[in-house]
This record gives C-alpha cells, sequence and structure tokens, in this order.
C-alpha cells in the first residue's frame, strides 16, 4: 500500500515542476479523469490536458498534503494550485480535493473536486462573483476548457481525434 503513496507523491512533485511526461507516466493506459472544468476525460485526452495545462501554467506553485490510503486500491489527498489565469491576468488559489484509484502502480481513475463558483469568482473577477454559480456561467468556462483542449489536440496531435 506504500507503493501507492509513492505513486500519488510522484505525481504532484512532477506536477510541482510541471512535468506532464512524468505525470503522465504515473497513469494507466485507459485512465478515467473528471473534474469541474473538463468534465469526464479518458485515456490520451486526460495525458494530453495534462499537458496543456503544464505547458499554458503561469506564476505556478502547487502544494500537497494529506495523502490518505483508503484501502488497497483508493486513496485521497488535498492539493492547493496558486497561478494566474491566462484568459484575465488574474491570480487563482485553487484548493482541490483529489480522489484516486490505483492498481498494479498506475492510477487507474483520478477525480478532483473543487467549489467552480469559487474559482470562478477569482478567475473573471465581479463576473466570477455575479455569475458563478450559474450553470450559464459555468456550462460556458466547461465548453471553452473543451475547446482548448481539442485545438491543442490538433496542434500538437495532427493525428489523433478527440
Amino acid at each position: 500500500m506504500n507503493d501507492n503513496k509513492a505513486v500519488i507523491e510522484k505525481f504532484y512533485t512532477s506536477f510541482q515542476r510541471l512535468d506532464a511526461t512524468a505525470m503522465n507516466a504515473c497513469y494507466s493506459e485507459d485512465i478515467i479523469f473528471s473534474d469541474p472544468v473538463f468534465g469526464l476525460l479518458k485515456g490520451d485526452d486526460v495525458k494530453v490536458m495534462w499537458e496543456m495545462l503544464c505547458a499554458h501554467a503561469k506564476d505556478f506553485s502547487l502544494s500537497f498534503s494529506d495523502v490518505e490510503l483508503l484501502d488497497e486500491e483508493y486513496a485521497t489527498c488535498k492539493w492547493k494550485a496558486t497561478y494566474t489565469f491566462s484568459k484575465t491576468g488574474r491570480k487563482v488559489t485553487n484548493n482541490v480535493k483529489s480522489f484516486m484509484r490505483i492498481k498494479d502502480g498506475k492510477i487507474m481513475e483520478h477525480s478532483d473536486a473543487f467549489r467552480l463558483s469559487t474559482w470562478l469568482a477569482q478567475a473573471f473577477g465581479w463576473k466570477g462573483i455575479l455569475f458563478g454559480w450559474t450553470g450559464f456561467m459555468k456550462r460556458a468556462v466547461q465548453k471553452t476548457a473543451r475547446k482548448n483542449l481539442i485545438k491543442f489536440i490538433e496542434t500538437q496531435y495532427p493525428d489523433q481525434r478527440t
């Protein structure tokens, strides 16, 4: 079970260095990921998402803590990322709780939970404060995130489809 803790620590120490290749080496080939911004992603789309986020990170710092092994496969941890949101130039601090399923030394399932309305308020200022709780704004941000991922895939991997 300590091997599972080592996988989580490798993932987040790699994230601290913005090393998407090392992060993705912690994932199984058929990884399933979800979070409030990108929704559900699978396989290569998950790995490319981390490549994109690491490549575009500005003024980035990350800390992680409270790695807890729940049983033979399941674990949780907390992490906090601080960065400048490129679209608005605003500073964002995102507090996240991760849930992971690890098997044979690889992360099979990864879910990140955070309050999207809090993120929207930081990222978009008064617009995010006033409208960040609405389904409309949340869906708009999710749609933009997906479009950005597709554009990144088309640029970096022109032969791959999403």
